[in-house]
């Protein structure tokens, strides 16, 4: 098959390049020690953070729909999950939301081919990224990990006034780029919020697949590794 000519390649960021479930199982295991969270009532490393994945997954969609802000998101997951092993000190939700913010941008895992692919690509294309991560931990994330030089252009959700998968922020990455869609790739992880927002914003996509859950996916092109990428671009 003949490689289809593209200008722009829009990234997304966390599960996509940036290794989040590495990355803060670490900087969970660093807060769960400092706290001494089993002395207070927490029966595992594990419990904790399958409880805390539970919280997170809802408030985190209930921040996608516009319906609780960051500040909000950020400390109840904490306050929640804490609440689930009968902990209700409000002190200490607040100030392991404080460490989490602060100590997982600095981690420094990526997915394997990364940079490669990376390096690859910015000879040839403009590459942006389009994350729905706070800002400001979006742009530590970037810098820590050395993934900032690659990048053109970085949109935010909260730049944009919008998160994916809502046309707005694509049209405004778009915009802000200098791109149009028929020339523009965008490459993520989330079928629902990437793909289904690109495939709208009339951008082809390609789904980064890690664990081969989506065969059936939307995308113009399924991917399970970075370096796949070398094949169709």
């Amino acid at each position: 098959m003949k490689k289809k000519t593209y200008r722009h390649i829009f990234f997304d960021l966390d599960k996509t390049l940036w290794d989040f479930d590495t990355n803060s199982i670490e900087t969970f295991r660093e807060i769960f020690n400092k706290y001494n969270l089993t002395g207070k009532g927490v029966d595992s490393f594990e419990e904790f953070l399958e409880v805390y994945n539970r919280h997170n997954h809802l408030l985190w969609e209930f921040y996608r729909k516009g319906e609780i802000v960051k500040e909000v998101l950020n400390i109840r997951r904490f306050a929640l999950t804490l609440h689930e092993f009968g902990i209700t000190d409000s002190l200490l939700s607040s100030n392991i939301a404080e460490d989490y913010v602060r100590l997982s941008p600095t981690k420094t895992g990526l997915f394997p081919h990364t940079i490669a692919i990376l390096e690859y690509l910015k000879k040839k294309y403009r590459l942006h990224i389009i994350t729905n991560g706070f800002e400001e931990v979006q742009y530590r994330k970037l810098n820590h990990s050395g993934l900032t030089m690659y990048f053109n252009e970085i949109i935010t959700s909260e730049d944009a006034g919008s998160k994916k998968p809502e046309l707005l922020i694509f049209n405004y990455a778009l915009k802000r780029s200098g791109a149009r869609p028929e020339e523009s790739l965008m490459i993520g992880d989330d079928e629902d919020v990437d793909i289904i927002g690109a495939i709208d914003a009339g951008m082809d996509q390609v789904l980064v697949d890690y664990k081969g859950e989506f065969r059936n996916s939307k995308a113009t092109y399924r991917i399970e590794s970075l370096d796949e990428l070398y094949g169709i671009l």
